[in-house]
């Protein structure tokens, strides 16, 4: 496993709990999808770990920060 696949990993489970806790509506379906965006960037790291996927992890982060407020 490579150290990508790992820390996206990481952020995918956060995120997933995060969205647990979220009540139904709008900002747990955006957490949600948050979440399946971290999942797939850890899946593409997992294949071939590359700096490719960071801009994607840029986008995901700010957009968790948009629903954090």
């Amino acid at each position: 496993m490579s150290d990508a696949y790992d820390y996206f990993r990481a952020h995918a489970i956060a995120a997933v709990r995060k969205a647990r806790a979220l009540p139904p509506g709008r900002p747990k379906q955006k957490q949600r999808t948050v979440a399946r965006v971290y999942h797939l960037l850890s899946k593409e790291a997992a294949l071939a770990p590359n700096v490719h996927h960071l801009e994607d992890f840029r986008s995901a982060r700010r957009l968790e920060r948009q629903i954090g407020r």
